[in-house]
């Protein structure tokens, strides 16, 4: 083998290794689905994000390499009343001049088999930061994947629902964030 064959070796593992190789991921916004579930005063209500983004660099051979960033625009909360979402923007909801995003941004993943993944990292809502874990389901049909799972979390933990609506029995503190996010350039499972 001469040495220029060996550096073109070299640099063409380099370029499928690297994480250019997954610049193909996209994010099919159309296709996915970010929601929120809360409870007021005992009742379930239903929202969800209308604007959100992701970052994926997923490795379908080698998972625990790879890079989920996240991102959801909190000003494009919805809980489909006007009163409600008039509400949402304001400084004891999200805050939204101030926090116009909330954050995910992933430190491990981990396969537990047949399509479920744990996926670990920082979120980020409202200048507040916590480390999560994340139970995320994939499946396949065609080009597209889906990954879809549900993450509990505190409202209070992330100040969202200050001042009067701190109190629990109004507002309950959990809430269960769900989310499908349809990916395109996803390696065979």
């Amino acid at each position: 083998m001469t040495l220029r064959t060996l550096v073109s070796s070299i640099a063409l593992a380099g370029a499928v290794l690297s994480p250019a190789a997954f610049a193909q991921q996209k994010l099919v916004p159309a296709q996915s689905s970010v929601g929120f579930t809360i409870k007021q005063m005992g009742v379930p209500l239903q929202g969800q994000f209308k604007q959100f983004d992701a970052n994926v660099q997923f490795d379908t051979a080698k998972p625990e390499t790879s890079k989920i960033q996240f991102t959801v625009n909190t000003g494009s909360a919805t809980m489909g009343s006007k009163e409600t979402d008039a509400e949402l923007p304001k400084a004891t909801w999200f805050n939204v001049p101030a926090f116009p995003q909330a954050r995910f941004e992933s430190t491990a993943v981990k396969a537990l088999g047949s399509g479920k993944y744990q996926v670990d990292g920082k979120l980020s809502i409202k200048g507040q930061s916590q480390n999560v874990s994340v139970p995320v389901t994939l499946t396949q049909t065609g080009a597209t994947t889906i990954a879809a799972g549900t993450l509990p979390i505190k409202r209070l933990t992330f100040k969202i629902g200050e001042g009067e609506w701190t109190d629990t029995s109004m507002v309950a503190d959990d809430v269960q964030v769900t989310f499908k996010l349809a990916l395109t350039g996803v390696g065979k499972l």
